[in-house]
């Protein structure tokens, strides 16, 4: 058992424990994402391969709900399940996610939806590191750290960024607060799952960038103007994601037909419009975003196709095509802030995703990972500027409310109550009777 008592007490306790006990969880989530990392590239490639398969996208969007409806429900939360037993401690998250979501988003890459895959890592990453709840007879801050650690090599090992996925574990919990108890098991894990799906023959996409500008005050105000426009981008991508959802359970009562109904909306789409290139993780055209101009309705067409795919219930993640989104976006920007495209490129990239995510400094220490320590500032001051356009709005709808950004909101709120609590205190209140009053 992890003792707080020790912990406190003995500061070697306290590395040594933590240290076994991040490691292992760090193996089995990086062999994890390294499994799912190859099994993305056989169906991408298949799909590319056999285009027919996105005639298939309703029914297998259909099997993967009836697949969640007969076996998943305890677990279709996805990652706000794992943001609520961070937060309350209940129940141990059954390790059945894991393969759920394993499969899920396998098929849904394979025929066609437009999603992304830092959702099934950290998934994938909390489930296997949350059986030890048990195992140890962990008490709810321990389990929380375990959670938290899951998370992070989860990240880390889907991106190779290990200081962003390690912070990401910490940050993206609350907005606003991180809890700094965990940051070693979550560094460790984070680093570690980065080494083990390396040592896997895992390969991470780079991207060039070339030419940063030199500081000044007109490129440091052209980074501001893009920050907000990135920081919308995410706003719309959350809100409206949140929208179909919520559209789609009000008026299609069985599940398994939510995801077919997209299907067949996405399958039309792609045929129609030519739009294979809004489908799937979308790494080429990111790629493209940093090497030349692209078509400047690019970002939206990603937006569009992500936003359907999600919203109707397939599985995946939203990271990646945030980062599509954010370099397209940026890449259209470029010209009119008079800006090198792979710089835009690169800031739109994490800042979209600090924006809908809420995460600044995980963002941040992502695009000095991924693009070199010379961004740094511009890098900071995007995915800040970011975070606080995109307002209390976010992917993640069980994140709560710490810190306030600038509208004063209940602090420990979630972004999911919001709504409701906004709409209570938008109503016109009674006048007040000043003789009563007085009396």
């Amino acid at each position: 058992m992890i003792s707080e008592h020790f912990a406190r007490k003995n500061t070697l306790f306290f590395l040594l424990q933590w240290l076994l006990l991040a490691t292992v969880i760090a193996v089995l989530a990086g062999s994890a994402s390294a499994l799912f990392l190859f099994s993305l590239d056989w169906a991408t490639a298949t799909r590319i391969t056999h285009h027919w398969l996105i005639w298939l996208l309703p029914f297998a969007g259909f099997a993967v709900g009836w697949l969640y409806l007969r076996f998943g429900r305890s677990v279709e939360g996805g990652n706000n399940l794992i943001l609520e037993e961070v937060h309350r401690p209940a129940n141990t998250i059954p390790l059945r996610m894991a393969p759920l979501v394993y499969i899920g988003t396998v098929v849904s890459h394979l025929f066609g939806a437009s999603v992304g895959r830092e959702g099934t890592a950290v998934q994938m990453g909390a489930s296997i590191a949350d059986q030890f709840t048990s195992l140890l007879k962990l008490n709810n801050d321990a389990r929380r750290m375990v959670l938290m650690a899951g998370v992070s090599a989860g990240f880390s090992s889907v991106f190779g960024t290990p200081l962003a996925g390690a912070i990401f574990g910490l940050e993206v919990m609350a907005i606003g607060r991180m809890h700094y108890t965990a940051v070693f098991p979550c560094l460790l894990a984070a680093v570690v799952a980065d080494l083990v799906g390396l040592m896997w023959g895992v390969h991470h996409t780079h991207y060039a960038m070339s030419l940063i500008p030199s500081l000044s005050l007109w490129t440091l105000g052209a980074v501001m103007a893009a920050g907000c426009c990135f920081g919308l981008a995410a706003r719309v991508f959350a809100d409206v994601t949140h929208l179909i959802g919520g559209v789609m359970k009000k008026y299609v009562a069985y599940a398994p037909l939510r995801p077919f109904i997209g299907g067949v909306i996405v399958a039309l789409a792609v045929y129609l419009l030519q739009g294979d290139r809004y489908i799937g993780l979308g790494i080429p055209v990111i790629v493209d975003a940093f090497q030349h101009p692209l078509a400047p309705w690019d970002f939206l067409g990603k937006l569009a196709f992500t936003v359907m795919s999600l919203g109707s219930g397939f599985k995946g993640g939203e990271v990646t095509p945030l980062f599509y989104v954010g370099a397209t976006l940026g890449n259209a920007l470029a010209p009119l802030l008079h800006l090198p495209f792979a710089f835009l490129a690169g800031l739109g990239f994490v800042a979209v995703f600090a924006g809908a995510a809420n995460t600044p400094i995980a963002s941040t220490l992502m695009a000095i990972e991924l693009f070199g320590a010379e961004i740094g500032v511009y890098a900071a001051m995007a995915c800040v500027v970011a975070w606080l356009v995109s307002g209390y709005s976010g992917i993640y709808r069980s994140q709560r409310v710490a810190c306030l950004k600038h509208r004063v909101v209940p602090v420990g709120i979630t972004l999911a109550e919001l709504p409701a609590w906004q709409r209570k205190n938008s109503r016109p209140q009674p006048p007040v009777d000043e003789a009563k009053a007085d009396s």
